[in-house]
């Protein structure tokens, strides 16, 4: 078992313009525990971000959603971070991901950014990569030069639906997620990947 998560960090876009599009996966995941940790967000501009902060099952744990665009959430990431004393390997950064195909989703721990700019940005500001991902998929458009109006699109109802589920998936094992029971969260998401369900 790994040292429990203290901050959890959704990735995107900032105003209605990008509300519901592909790129805001991370934000949906933000918006989707907040219940569960009673957490109320706020505006806090020392951050540049929306924060809060709660518990499951007695563990604290801080949320952080960067109002910075996603290129720039390093910086929001950082400042929180370093104000907090969070350990990188205690933070975990959910984000959209073009090499998973949508109603995916998958725990990573530690990595590359993966061409993703909001995690380059992240890494870039806080010196590692050793920080723990959910990789919420959202397919990939076929061609490179497709991936900016992809990303920054809404998804098809169809698409939107099994996101929304995945990210369900994810929630019901917030939990383990914060306890660090990285290896049976991983386990749980690949089997429902496998036969369509928790597993």
């Amino acid at each position: 078992m790994a040292d429990p998560i203290l901050l959890i960090v959704g990735l995107g876009n900032p105003g209605a313009r990008y509300a519901g599009t592909r790129h805001n996966a991370g934000f949906s995941f933000i918006e989707a525990i907040t219940g569960d940790l009673r957490a109320e967000l706020r505006r806090e501009e020392r951050f540049e971000g929306w924060t809060g902060s709660g518990a499951v099952d007695g563990n604290s744990v801080r949320l952080l959603a960067p109002q910075t665009y996603m290129n720039c959430s390093g910086s929001s990431v950082a400042k929180f971070a370093r104000f907090f004393k969070i350990p990188v390997p205690q933070m975990l950064i959910a984000h959209d991901d073009l090499d998973l195909a949508p109603g995916t989703v998958r725990l990573k721990v530690g990595g590359g950014h993966g061409g993703h700019n909001g995690l380059r940005d992240i890494i870039h500001h806080l010196g590692s990569q050793d920080f723990v991902r959910l990789r919420i998929g959202i397919g990939h458009p076929g061609t490179g030069s497709q991936v900016t109006n992809y990303v920054l699109s809404p998804p098809s109802a169809d698409e939107g639906a099994v996101i929304l589920d995945a990210i369900e998936a994810a929630r019901r094992e917030l939990a383990n997620i914060v306890r660090g029971e990285f290896q049976q969260v991983m386990n749980v998401l690949h089997a429902r990947d496998s036969d369509g369900s928790e597993g």
